[in-house]
């Protein structure tokens, strides 16, 4: 298919980002697709639990291809993050963060910064366009609730004062298909929170979110960038050569609803937390010092 494509198309580079339908969730089990090996072994079989995206993202792996996953399942299963990461091959995502979920990232982020504890958080979505269709069966609103409902994990486990330890605020999402609205989505969100003496606040959200138009700019980024990291090298002062950045590209997670890290790394869905990293990334291309907004030459 890639190589198919780049020889008709006379292209130097192919980037591959998923936009089809949301899939269930695939279950990862032991045997079946939890290493590189025996997820060759189930493809051979033929198993059914083996998904579309997976298939797609294993051939681009193949290939050295970069795969970005822009849908919530979990195409990324451990088989194909180890498959990637052998090839050093590209792969990054998951799910287009666009409209409400980008809100929270950054509305928890600023609560739990100022010592606002959110307690829950309710939200609420309705569209009527093929996206909202897929999600009205259960299989695959899971996947989606998964990839809206982490987003705040990191915040909450920051503020070790405001949240004992396994402690976490109420966090509900709820997708419904209404045909008449179509593309333009309706997001309501209820944030509630202790304050002071016992006191609670409510900020109540609600948003219209055309749902394609603030997609499609992020097509653009997540391939545009995808493509450069492919192209950038590094090394530090100890090493004698240089290397690319990890094939699990974290440094798409400004665009990304659930990030994908390599393992073992932690995943930061605050958004300026995201954006200033992509930020120093790119000033370290062009010789400039990271940014770290302490102006100490000005205290």
């Amino acid at each position: 298919m890639c190589r198919e494509f780049k020889a008709k198309s006379n292209v130097d580079q192919v980037v591959v980002l998923w936009t089809a339908n949301t899939e269930r969730y695939s279950d990862v089990i032991v045997g079946l697709n939890d290493t590189k090996d025996n997820l060759f072994k189930s493809l051979d079989r033929g198993e059914s639990e083996i998904s579309p995206s997976t298939l797609y993202a294993m051939a681009c792996i193949h290939e050295k291809v970069p795969f970005i996953n822009g849908s919530p399942q979990n195409t990324f299963v451990p088989g194909v993050i180890e498959y990637a990461i052998l090839e050093d091959s590209l792969i990054g995502g998951d799910d287009f963060k666009s409209g409400q979920t980008k809100m929270k990232s950054v509305l928890v982020d600023f609560l739990v910064g100022a010592g606002i504890k959110p307690t829950s958080i309710v939200s609420y979505n309705h569209l009527g366009n093929n996206d909202g269709m897929n999600l009205s069966a259960p299989q695959t609103f899971r996947s989606k609730e998964i990839s809206k409902s982490n987003v705040v994990d990191d915040m909450v486990a920051s503020n070790a004062i405001l949240y004992k330890q396994g402690e976490h605020p109420d966090h509900v999402v709820v997708i419904k298909y209404v045909p008449y609205v179509g593309d333009s989505k309706r997001a309501m969100d209820e944030y509630t929170s202790e304050i002071f003496m016992g006191g609670k606040n409510t900020i109540v959200m609600h948003n219209t979110c055309e749902d394609s138009l603030l997609a499609a700019p992020l097509i653009l980024d997540l391939v545009i960038l995808a493509e450069l990291l492919t192209r950038i090298q590094m090394k530090q002062d100890q090493e004698d050569k240089f290397h690319s950045f990890h094939p699990v590209a974290s440094l798409l997670s400004y665009l990304t609803k659930a990030p994908l890290v390599p393992p073992g790394t932690p995943v930061i869905n605050a958004l300026a937390k995201q954006r200033a990293m992509l930020e120093n990334v790119f000033r370290a291309c062009v010789g400039l010092s990271p940014e770290n907004n302490m102006l100490m030459e000005y205290k």
